[in-house]
């Protein structure tokens, strides 16, 4: 039989053996069936050897596949018997080789099935099957080579093994099959599962064989219970495998066995065995393990780990399930259940606060309030303290210490059974050599890692303290606790870690600063300080190369470079296992390797990790990073960047599963997203447009995932040019993207699409949440500002929404479009229905603030097109739009008075200015301010023909511009403080500025059909009078611009009247009684002025209206009182008019002239001038306290020459002054006039200069006036008021300044000239000076006890002087 022909199965070689059969008296099945069998072997043995396994090669393949074509042809036409051919094999199964067994099936000659049943003896065939199946790993794990063919034999055997050991039967056989299966089950299945003498090989097995239990194999079975009962089974056989291990030993070494640090093997086997059970009936199937099996705790504690990784849901399950099982351990006081919880509560959470909450959080949240099952009764709390006793010999420091720190809620009355348990804690602590006073001040409990020694901790929380007092400027609430009530680890370990010897920098550091302040609070013993400052003496003088001194321990480089190897291989192997970015289990498996490795990398441990950050700091100008933070933050970056490509290479967003957002949770944790979110600043704000495209991407699918977990990270705070304020992450990076330039906007393009369209294809349509949580609004309308702005088709209606997919897939490409994808993505509905949210509008606001940070030189736009697109955005489509969608309803000047406010605001933002040492505060320092302001123009222009308001709204009262003025200072904070007016001085520098920019009609007005001829200028004479008037350093003037910017204005309004010269008039008339001020700035800035006025009222031809004729005269007269040239000192005399507007006109020529022809020009005033010289007092008074203020106003000693010469003209004269110092609000007449051209600060520095002329007083004739010495007392009780408040330091600046005034211009030699004064002159005065002097003292007498009681003694002295005269009859 064996020298059977070898040609074809046709009908000749069926005839041949059907022949042969006949002769040798056989049937025709048996003789194919031995001779394909033959021939099967003599295959099989073919250069058979050793280094074979039980693989076929190439050559064997080609014979086997013919052979098995004509046994294929041999059954079709029943000539063939499948049990003789069996029988046959069996006879030489060690000449078999597995590999063709297996073609025997895929060919359809015989089933495995059938051929393992064929043999009689089930234990041989076992034997052979396993050993052949082991053979087969080994080979593939050594040489890696056919790994598909590996593969699929695998897959077959499994699924025969499976549908053979554990199907389910039914029908009548069932009752004799059932108990035939488990037995059979466990024949076939038994070795592949059941222990082994090896457990690594034992794992590596079962590792290779359920590699195959998948795709087709597990498809071609699903409608079985099969894989779930395999499943089940094996994991019993895990989880009970060598149970030799104790309650005691799993609480000792459960650290050891967190999911990175498990084998990968048994890991891997783990995650094989998940794929076919939910995780519900995975913790089901667990706790019936646990309940019914003495259970290898390294096992059960390693699947607890695989799983709270492997599932995303995990946590809540096995929360759900501990929290069963402690009821239930309560209820019926069972140990075994206690054990359970504790083990599993404490194995889940080693894997880190993003997949379970720490030990401390669950131990506190369990046992910390009354709520807990621990509080039914004495003996849950007898039960309690016994299992926690007795754990303490086993139990790990950290453990104890959460234990002590967080203890159970006890009531008072069984306080003794905490005590107890406290005391037994401390003792075993002590025996540990760790102490409960020696923690750290930021030691975190929430983990099991080894307590660190005090003075490694210590170098810890000196870090952690640095970086608190950085952020805050004080001393941590921590450091000062630990100073008061933790002293023994305060100075034995956080001093000597803080006052580490190093050389002190010139320029002191936080470290420096920080000592200094624990110095100042006497928080530093001095002998310690003493020594510390020596050791840095010393070490400046020796300069020591290594840096590392006292308890700082250097890092090798060696061990350094190998964690950062470490790290880089477990990103790699992440990134390999990308090509399938859905399965959430091998990928979480892999992050929680670089998880462990990404510690190991920073230098951080566990406790670190996970240790709570409550605001992150950051400096957006000069972010810093140290070299290593910045390699492993790089390498996190560029590793996501890489792995999003990768994924999104193989599947949409939606379709990857979630392990960016586990890898962000993960790695970016709240230790390291300090370091992260820096070096995103400097990515992103410094070199956005030098980042590639697959960089753009990755950084923008990053934004998306840390602002889906913007609840549970805190908020970060950054300097300018960003808001101050805090930031969440989605607006942290709307912040970090700007459009400045035509570079950054295309960046910022670039990122916003990337970035919307990421989150609107990784998220449905259903969860808008999501998109609300990931997205800022800034972004989004940044994006909707740069998509109008450059393209004009987007500006108009879309006449058909794109329903295509959204444009990721298209960036994902090397030759990404991205002006196209940014086009593509907002024609989408998804897109468009977002835009259409309240929250997402680009407001008209919005705009106007995202133009303004635009530069012009360096614009995309041109001058021509940026033009036309500010028309287009402010005429065409947000002054129509409603103000529901963010546009103004129609209302220019509502479009106005926003433009104004939001260029106010940017003016005062650090976002106006480039922070360097040339830039313009003023209206920002970007020529963007200016194209806007043109825009403004043109509107307010298009305002002053007429009120463009919608149908049905009455015309605003008054110009939009002041009250825009009144609300806004109305909301700056009162107050004469320093911030206070430097905040409002800023502001009205800014009014004027946009004033002088607009029409001078805005000042003044103009008559129209409907109203009174006169112009309306109330508004702006009440923004002189309350604001402008404080303005400036002239004290009694307008600067120049305003002033000029008035009288064309008015000049502008004579123009429009029909009659020029009665509306100058009047104006001024008016201005006379309510704007005096508008009047002398006019005398002022005249010299300039005057030439203008002349030449443009020319064009009325007509002479110079009255008022302007006065104006001139005044100056005229001043001029000639003056001047050395007239002749006659009898020909000078004031003009008529006011006396106060000549006397204005003196007194700024005399600024100008110099107090030289000052006294001559005195004695030329004949005519009654008392008014005048009243007036020019005051204002010499202005002069002289504005010298104070402003050094560059004038020389101060020449001012205090020029009040004392017309001082003594009065006196000479007789003309009473005093009333000048106790001018009041209710003041009519001339002093409600003098405060109307006074600034406030000069009317409460009056006392001031009251007492800078005290050497010029005439005493005699004070003292005999009855008002002298109220009015005396009462500007020193108010200069020492000022003194009190800081506001006379100015004269400490010129004092020091001006060697003239030293010894005498400072505020202290003033008060105390003005108190010897007024000792020496109280004796002095009449007295009728006393009769109001309890009233002034009963307000401000404190200040000065001596003066006080001097007036009150010369007061009873004057009232008892008055009682014992005798009274006069005749």
């Amino acid at each position: 039989m064996s020298a059977a022909p070898r040609r074809g199965a046709g009908p000749v070689g069926c005839s041949a053996l059907r022949d042969q059969a006949s002769r040798l008296g056989v049937p025709v099945a048996v003789l194919s069936s031995h001779t394909v069998a033959s021939s099967f072997v003599q295959i099989c043995e073919a250069h058979a050897g050793p280094s074979r396994g039980v693989l076929l090669d190439p050559e064997q393949r080609k014979k086997l596949s013919s052979l098995l074509e004509i046994t294929g042809h041999l059954l079709a036409h029943s000539m063939f018997s499948r049990l003789t051919f069996c029988q046959e094999l069996w006879k030489v199964q060690d000449s078999l080789l597995l590999e063709a067994v297996w073609h025997l099936q895929i060919q359809n000659i015989v089933s495995l099935q059938e051929l393992l049943e064929s043999h009689s003896d089930m234990q041989a065939v076992v034997a052979w099957l396993f050993r052949n199946l082991r053979c087969l790993c080994e080979q593939t794990e050594d040489t890696g080579q056919h790994v598909d063919t590996t593969r699929a034999m695998l897959s077959d055997f499994v699924q025969m093994f499976v549908l053979r050991g554990f199907q389910k039967i039914s029908g009548p056989r069932r009752n004799v099959e059932a108990e035939q299966m488990p037995q059979e089950g466990a024949e076939l299945v038994g070795p592949c599962v059941l222990p082994l003498p090896s457990a690594l090989v034992f794992m590596t097995l079962g590792q290779h064989m359920f590699s195959g239990f998948s795709g087709h194999t597990f498809r071609s079975i699903i409608s079985t219970d099969s894989p779930k009962r395999f499943s089940r089974h094996t994991l019993t056989q895990i989880l009970t495998h060598q149970p030799v291990l104790k309650v005691s030993d799993a609480v000792q070494m459960q650290r050891d066995w967190s999911f990175a640090r498990a084998h990968p093997l048994l890991t891997g086997l783990y995650r094989r065995l998940f794929v076919l059970l939910s995780p519900e009936e995975l913790l089901g199937h667990l706790q019936e393990v646990l309940e019914t099996h003495e259970v290898n705790w390294q096992h059960v504690l390693s699947c607890v780990s695989t799983m709270v990784i492997c599932f995303p849901g995990a946590q809540r399950l096995v929360t759900d399930w501990v929290t069963c099982l402690l009821a239930r351990a309560f209820e019926s006081f069972d140990l075994d259940c206690m054990v359970t919880v504790f083990l599993v509560v404490r194995q889940a959470a080693l894997e880190g606060p993003s997949v379970f909450p720490s030990y401390a959080d669950w131990f506190q949240a369990s046992f910390g309030s009354s709520r807990g099952h621990h509080c039914g009764s004495k003996k849950a709390l007898v039960f309690l303290f016994k299992f926690l006793s007795d754990l303490v010999p086993f139990e790990a420091p950290r453990y104890l210490q959460v234990h002590i720190l967080h203890p159970p809620l006890v009531p008072s009355k069984y306080r003794s059974l905490l005590t107890d348990y406290i005391s037994l804690a401390k003792t075993r602590l002590a025996d540990l050599k760790v102490s409960v006073e020696n923690m750290g001040l930021y030691e975190d409990l929430s983990t099991a890692r080894d307590v660190t020694e005090p003075h490694s901790q210590a170098s810890q929380d000196v870090e952690k303290a640095l970086q608190v007092f950085e952020h805050t400027g004080k001393i941590p609430l921590a450091v000062m606790e630990a100073s008061i009530f933790r002293r023994p680890y305060y100075v034995s370990h956080f001093l000597p870690a803080l006052l580490t010897p190093r050389v002190i920098p010139s320029a002191p550091d936080s470290r420096a600063a920080f000592i200094e302040s624990l110095k100042r609070a006497d928080k530093i013993p001095s002998s310690l300080y003493s020594t510390y400052r020596q050791a840095c003496s010393a070490a400046g003088e020796k300069k020591p190369t290594n840096a590392a001194l006292g308890m700082e321990v250097e890092v090798e480089p060696g061990c350094a470079e190998g964690s950062l190897g470490l790290l880089t291989a477990a990103l790699q192997e992440l990134r390999a296992a990308m090509t399938d970015p859905a399965q959430y289990d091998v990928l979480s498996a892999q992050i929680a390797v670089v998880s462990e490795r990404l510690l190991s990398a920073l230098g951080l441990s566990e406790d670190d990790s996970s240790s709570k950050v409550s605001r992150i700091q950051l400096s957006a100008l000069a972010p810093k990073l140290e070299q290593r933070e910045q390699q492993v933050v790089d390498l996190l970056l560029t590793s996501f960047c890489q792995n999003l490509m990768a994924a999104s290479s193989f599947a949409p967003p939606d379709r990857q599963g979630s392990w960016a957002a586990r890898f962000v949770t993960t790695t970016c944790g709240r230790s390291l997203l300090p370091a992260v979110l820096t070096r995103l600043c400097q990515l992103l704000l410094h070199q956005g447009p030098s980042l590639s495209a697959s960089h753009v991407l990755g950084l923008a699918a990053l934004a998306v995932h840390l602002g889906e977990s913007r609840s549970a990270l805190p908020e970060v705070h950054m300097g300018p040019p960003v808001p101050a304020r805090g930031l969440s992450i989605p607006e942290f990076f709307s912040s970090l993207l700007t459009c400045r330039s035509k570079e950054s906007s295309l960046f910022c393009l670039k990122f916003c699409t990337a970035t919307i369209s990421y989150a609107l294809c990784k998220f449905s349509p259903q969860s808008c949440d999501a998109w609300y949580s990931c997205l800022s609004p800034g972004l989004i309308k940044k994006f909707q500002f740069i998509v109008l702005r450059l393209f004009s088709e987007a500006r108009y209606p879309l006449s058909v929404e794109d329903t295509a997919s959204l444009p990721w897939r298209p960036l994902c490409l090397p030759s990404a479009d991205w002006q196209r994808a940014a086009l593509c993505l907002w024609r989408q509905r998804a897109f468009q229905e977002l835009r259409k949210e309240k929250e997402f509008h680009l407001t008209y606001r919005d705009w106007v603030q995202l133009e303004l940070e635009t530069q012009p030189e360096v614009d995309s736009l041109s001058d021509i097109e940026r033009r036309d697109f500010h028309q287009w955005a402010i005429r065409e489509h947000f002054v129509p739009t409603p103000s529901a969608a963010g546009g103004c309803d129609g209302d220019l000047e509502t479009a106005c008075t926003v433009l104004v406010n939001v260029l106010m605001d940017f003016c005062q933002s650090s976002r106006s200015c480039d922070h360097s040492e040339n830039s313009d505060l003023v209206l920002g320092g970007y020529m963007g301010n200016r194209d806007i302001f043109s825009r403004l123009q043109e509107m307010a222009a298009d305002l002053e023909q007429g009120p463009v308001v919608p149908p049905g709204r009455a015309p605003s009262r008054g110009h939009f511009l002041f009250r825009i003025f009144r609300s806004r200072l109305q909301a700056l904070a009162g107050g004469w403080d320093m911030a206070s007016q430097l905040q409002r001085q800023r502001e009205l520098l800014m009014y004027k500025r946009i004033l002088l920019g607009l029409p001078p009609s805005v000042l003044v007005g103009h008559p129209r059909a409907e109203q009174p001829a006169t112009p309306d200028c109330a508004e702006f004479f009440h923004l002189v009078n309350s604001e402008l008037r404080n303005l400036g350093s002239h004290g009694g003037a307008l600067t120049h611009d305003v002033t000029v910017h008035f009288f064309r204005g008015l000049l502008q309004a004579c123009s429009r009247s029909r009659d020029p010269a009665l509306t100058a008039n009047q104006i001024l008339t008016t201005c006379q009684t309510e704007c005096p001020l508008v009047l002398t700035s006019a005398l002022l800035w005249w010299l300039r002025l005057e030439p203008e006025l002349l030449c443009r009222w020319r064009c009325f031809q007509s002479p110079l209206p009255r008022e302007l004729q006065r104006l001139r005269d005044a100056w005229q007269f001043a001029s000639s009182l003056l001047s050395p040239d007239t002749e006659s000192p009898d020909t000078v005399s004031p003009t008529s008019g006011p006396a106060w507007v000549s006397a204005a006109a003196l007194h700024f020529a005399i600024q100008q002239a110099g107090k030289g022809s000052l006294r001559r020009g005195l004695e030329r005033l004949r005519c009654p001038t008392e008014e005048l010289l009243v007036v020019l007092f005051f204002f010499s008074l202005m002069g002289l306290l504005s010298t104070y203020l402003t050094p560059h106003a004038g020389n101060c000693l020449t001012a205090l020459d020029i009040c004392a010469e017309i001082l003594g003209c009065l006196e000479k004269r007789k003309v009473p002054w005093l009333p000048l110092f106790r001018l009041t609000e209710t003041d009519a007449g001339l002093g409600h006039l003098l405060l109307l051209l006074a600034p406030d600060q000069h009317v409460r520095l009056l006392p001031v200069a009251f007492y800078s002329l005290l050497s010029y007083f005439d005493e005699d004739a004070l003292t005999q006036d009855d008002a002298f010495l109220h009015i005396a007392v009462d500007m020193y009780l108010k200069l020492l008021c000022l003194f009190v408040a800081g506001e006379t330091a100015v004269l400490s600046t010129l004092a020091s300044r001006t060697q003239e005034l030293q010894g005498q211009g400072c505020p202290v030699g003033l008060i105390t000239k003005a108190r010897l004064f007024l000792l020496q002159s109280i004796p002095r005065c009449s007295r009728k000076s006393f009769s109001n002097v309890a009233e002034l003292l009963a307000t401000r007498g404190d200040c000065d006890p001596e003066v006080s009681a001097a007036l009150l003694s010369r007061q009873r002295a004057v009232q008892d002087t008055d009682l014992s005269q005798e009274p006069c009859f005749f």
